[in-house]
């Protein structure tokens, strides 16, 4: 009775696992990588400009590995388009475009869904660019878990607010200068 009560337990924590969202990628498969284009010393020539280059993978890339990686992490939720294949370092603090190591699949929706963490995202950015903060202060805020420095950043998320999430004003994220 004691064996069969322990796996009825435990498969209900399993199922509860698996259907947790993803909103902090599992450390060991996701740690983020960093862009060898962008140093501490380039960032500001390369990334704080008018005009800077976007360094975005291809849809078509980042799909395929948004199935391949919701297939691998058992995600109960399996439906690609509920998920946003998100960088765990910014693309804007130099985080590496193409690494599986950076991207994981984040959920759209539910409280820390992928537009709370744009607006950090967002936020560090704009403070690293006008040297409110460093670049390596503003990259070691995503790992490992980025919704801590959300609790410790909303002071730069109110100063530089963003606008991401259709349910905020239904517009769209963009990098203004």
């Amino acid at each position: 009775m004691k064996h069969t009560l322990f796996l009825v337990l435990l498969a209900c924590t399993t199922a509860a696992v698996a259907a947790d969202p993803i909103y902090v990628p599992d450390p060991s498969r996701t740690p983020g990588a960093f862009n060898p284009d962008i140093t501490l010393e380039t960032f500001h020539q390369r990334i704080c400009v008018e005009g800077a280059a976007q360094y975005r993978p291809s849809a078509s890339y980042t799909t395929g590995l948004k199935k391949k990686q919701l297939r691998d992490f058992n995600c109960r939720e399996q439906d690609p388009s509920e998920y946003e294949e998100d960088h765990l370092i910014p693309l804007s603090l130099g985080g590496h475009p193409r690494s599986p190591k950076n991207l994981w699949p984040q959920p759209w929706h539910g409280e820390w869904g992928a537009h709370k963490k744009d607006r950090l995202e967002f936020a560090l950015y704009k403070a690293a660019c006008k040297g409110e903060i460093t670049l390596t202060e503003a990259r070691a805020a995503f790992t490992p878990d980025w919704r801590v420095s959300y609790r410790r950043y909303e002071t730069l998320i109110k100063k530089y607010r963003h606008k991401s999430a259709p349910e905020d004003d239904g517009e769209s994220f963009v990098l203004s200068r």
